[in-house]
């Protein structure tokens, strides 16, 4: 038995369920080199943020709006590099298995994510948080928050899956324990998630 038997789990999906890491970066390269902007402080900036709160943060002398549906098209233009991470598919199918409830929580828009769970083959969710569902994206809690309420628990009764800072600042600051995935970040980044682990292998044994 996980140490978090019972909890609803809401998982962020790039760097936890799928490895997206080529698809992003050739998408915001694209996407920079076309604006003008810095590469290095695009993708520096990218990690765990929706593309508006991106957009405003490197380029807020455009249109956030119009911007995030440029970036959205580049990276599905780049898009062939998308596949399940290790234990991804076997961690989502024993869930089911069990009845166990989860979610995805996102801060990739709706068309993305739904296109990156097809590419790499994972079961689609009941419920399925996006950047066009939230005014704030993360670091702040309202992703999460949402992603409880469509589920219908209680915060305290879910389980962040995360991989990055601003991803683990979200859950923890929606009131729920965060198991942070060292996929994408290094652990010193992670520090302040609730447990630190080396891949989604380590998550099912804290889960099951």
């Amino acid at each position: 038995m996980g140490d978090y038997d019972g909890a609803t789990v809401l998982f962020d999906l790039d760097g936890v369920l799928v490895d997206s890491m080529e698809s992003v970066r050739a998408g915001l390269t694209a996407w920079a080199a076309e604006r003008g902007l810095d590469v290095d402080e695009v993708l520096e900036h990218s990690h765990g943020r929706t593309d508006i709160g991106l957009a405003r943060l490197v380029a807020p002398h455009l249109d956030p709006v119009e911007e995030a549906r440029r970036i959205e098209a580049h990276e599905a233009a780049a898009g062939d590099g998308v596949r399940a991470l290790p234990a991804a598919l076997g961690l989502l199918t024993e869930l089911d298995a069990r009845g166990r409830p989860w979610a995805v929580v996102t801060s990739g828009g709706d068309r993305i994510a739904r296109s990156r769970l097809g590419t790499a083959g994972l079961p689609f969710p009941r419920v399925l948080v996006t950047a066009d569902d939230v005014t704030e994206g993360k670091p702040h809690p309202e992703p999460y928050l949402l992603g409880a309420e469509r589920m219908g628990v209680a915060p305290q009764g879910c389980v962040v899956v995360e991989d990055s800072p601003n991803g683990a600042r979200a859950g923890i600051a929606a009131g729920m324990p965060v198991l942070a995935v060292a996929t994408t970040s290094p652990p010193s980044e992670l520090a302040h998630a609730t447990t630190v682990v080396a891949d989604l292998a380590a998550v099912a044994r804290l889960l099951l």
